[in-house]
């Protein structure tokens, strides 16, 4: 129960006299003897238009006891006397309807409860025109059902009998449930219309005085108000609801917009009582106080003489007074009235009358801001924040956080923060800021609450904050938000150069997706290799092979599974850099299970391979890396040159010969050995690759010759190779050994005997030939020349007369000779081969005059020894004689043909 006395007053009405619309300078009179009135539809008392033109018809031919104006009809109901007795008659108006200038009388009905004879005590009709009731003085409740603007659709029964009058009726519609309420002297029941028996319900033992009761908007749950003399009571369809303690003696109450008129005896007038009877003497006092009963405060309170009514209208509220006067409270805006409570300070109440009165979500944050701002002012700091925080989303955060940043203010500031965040309305500023204020004041639960909130009641940045929580020292917290939020370089980086901890940094990368762990790996590999090598290199295995999540376990047939995820093993060669154990079985590994393996892989093995063979001291273990680094060399895989390098760093002598071999380097080989001074090497190399490249028996010559040692047997075994080949002339041989002091004439006087006797035997057979082949002149004139040939040279056929011969042994069918021959002189079997060697002469002839051109080229070329090697065997220096033929003889043509082509041959042997 609100006690009265704590209500707090105010003025947030206007009150005005109603003036004459013909004459503004006088008063509204209203007619005298008004019984009863009501409001609706643009009309108030029986009948004034908003113009204030009164208008009249007459009803009744005695009086008018009670009206009813439909709010969302214009049908007007009427309870009055057409004759003397007691018999009320109920008509129905249609406002919109003329009958001969009055509105049509729809309906006729007489008010009598079981035919007895009584006055009807109040009038109560439904909106939707089923249902009317009709409250008698003798405790009866008449309800008509139907269409009540016609007696054919209609139904009249009585619903109430009781002992005590009735005083008050209200429909009650709730969706599909109809109730109506029913209020005595004694008692207030409540009737249930939309179940077919009308079931009751007793609401409380105690009633109230005629117009004392009326009906409450939705905003009160439509409840059933009932003004006693002590409190105000309401009441549910089904029990009591709350109850107000206004005391004093109820004259009327009525619910209008949200507000409840209560037009109560002024203490000071005089007592009277009887029921019917409220009317009071001319010189009575009434108190009309207007009370908000949700936000608990009268809006407005003043004293009148003998009101009539209160009706409200054209969104104001009007009283009548029974000395004809009329006065208009017009409510003030909700700005006026919130400027009439700031100015007192009372902000709760503000706040409750902006929420009542639906003001926009911008003037209710004004309003907090100001509470916020008084309250700040006071000291309360508490409460200001509370204040802002219903601010936020309207006004701006750095109004409230300038204020509250210092540090004794810290807790304030740290919950504006929060509320901030829980909004989803915070910066990255705000979340460094939130987190700094949990750091200082060692929050830990907070923090941990904070940053372990789920996103749907948090929303922060969450970089910034893992930044800040770092910065703090707090790398539990960070390493938490880090993994939450899949911010795996913060994870890393907090855990690998902060935490230190580097086995829980490698199981987090092999947790990654594939792109992810390559670029962290990349990027941390060394970091973790000199801490934990071994499971490092046992990573960088699975990355550089076929790379699956630690934690990902995909299905056989998905694309993850065939999808093959591999890196390159060459760039993480660098990450091994101090580690060359772990670096050898990651080579070893990949050139293992991917001989397609990089380039790089296969050279950086060969040379660690070969610096384990350097640097290994027992001769077996040795004889095994050497074996190693032979079969990497012998798998092709390696680069020749790097390889080449790398065996000559490390003195690998079967690796350089290896490679020396395997790149037809065979100068390179001879060069090797006679470095180390192996004269059985030496030889076997000349023996081996002499077929390829034959000076190198020459350079073996050369270099024995230049040993001071005895070398006899290596430079017989030399000269032999070089005899049987015919690799060197005597004359250089002999020059080349004359450098030796040891090698005597013993030496190679076989092998100049060898060559002299060939060099005889060379001059025998080629006397011999040239005696073979042909015919000196005097042999020609003293011995004839047989021909023999049986067949034509040319067409295959046998010889006929007449026929041609030539001293080359061809023969020929005289037609075929002049069909095919070129020149008559000239065999044509042997024309081709004569003009090719003619040609070349030629040739040689025309370039032998270039002495110019062969000197400025010889002046400008780097190499001239090539120059001059060209020039030669163009045959430029070569003093040649022709042998031309015999004018007239043919024989002779063809002999010096012969003999012109052995010269050729002979002095290209010569060169």
């Amino acid at each position: 129960m609100a006690a009265f006395l704590q209500w707090r007053k105010f003025v947030f009405f206007d009150k005005d006299t109603v003036k004459d619309p013909v004459d503004s300078g006088k008063n509204v009179v209203l007619p005298g003897g008004i019984s009863a009135c009501d409001s609706g539809r643009g009309h108030i008392i029986w009948l004034m238009t908003r113009s204030l033109q009164l208008t009249y018809f007459q009803a009744y031919k005695l009086r008018v006891t009670h009206l009813y104006q439909l709010k969302q009809h214009s049908i007007l109901i009427s309870v009055g006397q057409d004759e003397q007795g007691i018999n009320p008659l109920v008509k129905v108006w249609n406002l919109d309807k003329r009958d001969s200038g009055n509105p049509l009388c729809t309906r006729i009905f007489p008010a009598i409860p079981g035919n007895k004879p009584t006055e009807v005590s109040c009038l109560s009709v439904h909106e939707n025109l089923n249902f009317m009731a009709i409250g008698f003085t003798d405790g009866s409740v008449v309800l008509t059902k139907g269409d009540i603007t016609r007696d054919r659709h209609s139904k009249t029964l009585t619903l109430h009998e009781g002992s005590s009058p009735v005083t008050g009726l209200a429909f009650r519609q709730v969706a599909k449930v109809t109730h109506l309420f029913v209020a005595t002297l004694e008692r207030v029941h409540c009737y249930t219309l939309s179940i077919k028996e009308y079931p009751k319900v007793e609401l409380d033992t105690h009633g109230c005085a005629l117009r004392c009761s009326s009906l409450a908007d939705p905003s009160q749950d439509s409840q059933f108000i009932v003004a006693g003399d002590e409190c105000v009571y309401l009441y549910q369809p089904d029990e009591r609801g709350p109850c107000f303690a206004f005391d004093g003696h109820k004259l009327l109450a009525h619910w209008h917009r949200g507000y409840l008129f209560l037009l109560i005896r002024d203490a000071k007038s005089p007592n009277k009582t009887g029921f019917g009877n409220r009317e009071s003497s001319p010189s009575d006092k009434q108190l009309l106080t207007i009370y908000d009963l949700d936000n608990k405060f009268i809006a407005y309170s003043a004293s009148f003489d003998d009101v009539i009514d209160v009706v409200a209208e054209w969104g104001s509220f009007y009283i009548l007074t029974r000395d004809g006067k009329m006065f208009v409270l017009q409510e003030k805006d909700t700005q006026t009235k919130l400027e009439m409570l700031f100015k007192k300070n009372l902000f709760v109440m503000a706040i409750n009358l902006a929420k009542s009165q639906h003001l926009d979500s911008d003037g209710l944050s004004e309003i907090f801001r100001q509470y916020g701002d008084h309250l700040y002012l006071k000291g309360d700091h508490d409460g200001a924040i509370q204040q802002y925080i219903r601010t936020i989303g309207k006004l701006e955060p750095s109004y409230v956080i300038r204020k509250f940043l210092d540090a004794q203010r810290i807790h304030n500031l740290t919950a504006y923060l929060q509320a901030l965040h829980r909004q989803s309305l915070a910066n990255a500023d705000h979340t460094t800021l939130l987190l700094n204020c949990y750091t200082k004041l060692k929050d830990s639960s907070k923090l941990e609450e904070f940053i372990k909130s789920s996103d749907s009641e948090v929303h922060f940045d969450v970089e910034i904050a893992i930044k800040v929580l770092r910065q703090a020292g707090y790398h539990s917290h960070a390493v938490f938000l880090a993994e939450k939020h899949m911010h795996h370089e913060w994870y890393l980086k907090i855990q690998l150069e902060d935490l230190k901890n580097y086995q829980e940094g490698l199981r987090y990368i092999g947790r990654l997706p594939f792109e992810q762990a390559e670029s962290t790996m990349k990027h941390y590999g060394k970091t973790l290799m000199l801490h934990v090598p071994e499971d490092t290199t046992l990573l960088l295995k699975g990355l550089c092979t076929n790379y699956h999540p630690s934690g990902d376990a995909p299905e056989k047939d998905s694309p993850e599974r065939s999808r093959v995820n591999k890196a390159n093993s060459e760039e993480f060669i660098p990450i091994f850099a101090n580690n060359p154990r772990e670096l050898k079985a990651f080579l070893e590994h990949m050139i293992e299970v991917d001989p397609c393996s990089p380039q790089g892989v296969y050279d950086t093995l060969l040379e660690l391979r070969l610096q384990d063979w350097a640097h290994e001291q027992d001769p077996q273990r040795k004889r095994v890396l050497q074996g190693e680094a032979v079969s990497l060399l012998r798998s092709d895989n390696t680069v020749f040159d790097k390889a080449l390098v790398l065996c000559q760093m490390h003195n690998f002598k079967e690796g350089v010969l290896y490679l020396y071999e395997k790149g037809k380097l065979y100068q390179q080989i001879m060069h090797y050995h006679m470095q180390n001074e192996e004269y059985g090497k030496i030889v076997e190399a000349c023996k081996r690759y002499g077929d390829q490249e034959g000076c190198l028996w020459e350079q073996a010559l050369g270099y024995f010759a230049r040993k001071e040692e005895d070398c006899k047997a290596y430079i017989s075994e030399v000269l032999h190779h070089i005899d049987q080949n015919n690799l060197m002339p005597p004359l250089l041989v002999v020059q080349t050994l004359a450098h030796n002091s040891t090698a005597t004439l013993s030496v190679i006087k076989d092998y100049l005997i060898n060559k002299l006797q060939r060099e005889s035997q060379q001059i025998e057979d080629d006397e011999r030939k040239i005696r073979q082949r042909g015919f000196t002149q005097e042999e020609l004139q003293q011995f004839a020349k047989i021909f023999q040939k049986t067949k034509c040279n040319m067409c295959n056929s046998p010889l006929e007369l007449p026929s041609v011969h030539f001293l080359c042994s061809h023969s020929f069918h005289q037609h075929c000779f002049e069909s095919y021959a070129e020149s008559e002189a000239e065999c044509p079997t042997c024309t081709p081969e004569n003009r090719k060697v003619m040609d070349m002469l030629r040739a040689q002839d025309q370039k032998r005059d270039l002495h110019d051109h062969f000197n400025r080229q010889l002046r400008s070329s780097n190499d001239g020894f090539s120059v001059v090697a060209d020039y030669f065997g163009r045959g430029v220096f070569n003093k040649l004689t022709l042998v031309t033929d015999l004018p007239g003889n043919k024989t002779a043509g063809s002999l010096e043909g012969n003999l012109q082509k052995d010269l050729l041959i002979h002095t290209k042997r010569n060169c």
